[in-house]
């Protein structure tokens, strides 16, 4: 059941990639990419290392611009949308969060916050607040004041994700959110973004875990989208083996309802993903 994230006004949007390519001289990362994240729902992007999980992820976010195709945030392409509008409803988390000030931890989150300051440079009314609840719902409060220095880098990501947080959004772009996590704060992390009513986009390198949180997931392979759908009708065993290469059981926990993946093992012997 998901709950509504305190503050916000607005409910979850849609989020769209329709035909979607970017290469970069020359050589294509993604070539005619859909997927669409349905409001509220979580959408998971996986796939081999190279497969463009985290160029898609940052086209969807509006950082990079396809080269073809269009991003619809709501229906409406962000291209025209203004970067302080995008930034009001859509919020970004990067594989590696780094700054080269060595600010405080609520100094860092306070970027969330940005977007809704008045033109003139003063703080947003409840700005404070919302940036402390954001460190809470990441398991960082009563780290305000620390320095982003002295953090180890799993505190670094999740700091990162308060920060967008705070943004209040709409939806949430996150690349690899689970990195230098372990595994107590990659289930509290995903525990989080299952429980609200936010769009979510996440890509995931973890199987199981993308099985068992996502609502939709979409493989990407050799730039393309190999399959999309329900987890329990996508990671079938021969995908596992054709695109990750890999020996794998897929099957529906009773006690929680969700797919599980269990790997066994490599396959040398599978075809590469083209």
């Amino acid at each position: 059941m998901t709950r509504e994230q305190p503050g916000r006004t607005g409910g979850p949007s849609s989020l769209e990639a329709r035909a979607v390519s970017r290469s970069v001289r020359g050589t294509a990362l993604i070539h005619d990419v859909d997927l669409t994240a349905q409001p509220g729902g979580v959408t998971g992007i996986v796939g081999p290392n190279g497969s463009g999980k985290s160029t898609l992820a940052r086209c969807l976010a509006g950082v990079t611009a396809p080269e073809r195709g269009t991003v619809l945030l709501a229906g409406e392409d962000l291209r025209g949308l203004r970067r302080r509008a995008v930034a009001r409803r859509l919020a970004f988390v990067e594989q590696a969060g780094h700054t080269d000030i060595d600010h405080r931890v609520l100094d860092v989150v306070r970027l969330g916050r940005l977007p809704f300051r008045s033109r003139l440079g003063g703080p947003d009314a409840d700005g404070d607040d919302v940036c402390r609840g954001a460190l809470a719902d990441v398991g960082m409060d009563g780290t305000e004041h620390r320095r982003w220095s002295g953090l180890s880098g799993g505190e670094r990501q999740r700091v990162q994700v308060a920060r967008a947080l705070a943004q209040q959004p709409e939806v949430l772009v996150l690349d690899e959110p689970l990195n230098h996590l372990d595994i107590h704060h990659q289930f509290e992390l995903l525990d989080l973004l299952a429980s609200r009513s936010w769009t979510v986009v996440v890509v995931l390198h973890d199987l199981d875990l993308a099985a068992r949180y996502c609502d939709h997931l979409v493989v990407l392979a050799g730039g393309r989208v190999t399959a999309s759908g329900p987890p329990g009708a996508v990671l079938t065993t021969e995908l596992l083996e054709q695109v990750f290469r890999v020996h794998g059981r897929v099957h529906r926990d009773t006690d929680s309802g969700t797919s599980r993946v269990d790997l066994t093992g490599s396959f040398p012997g599978a075809s590469r993903p083209t």
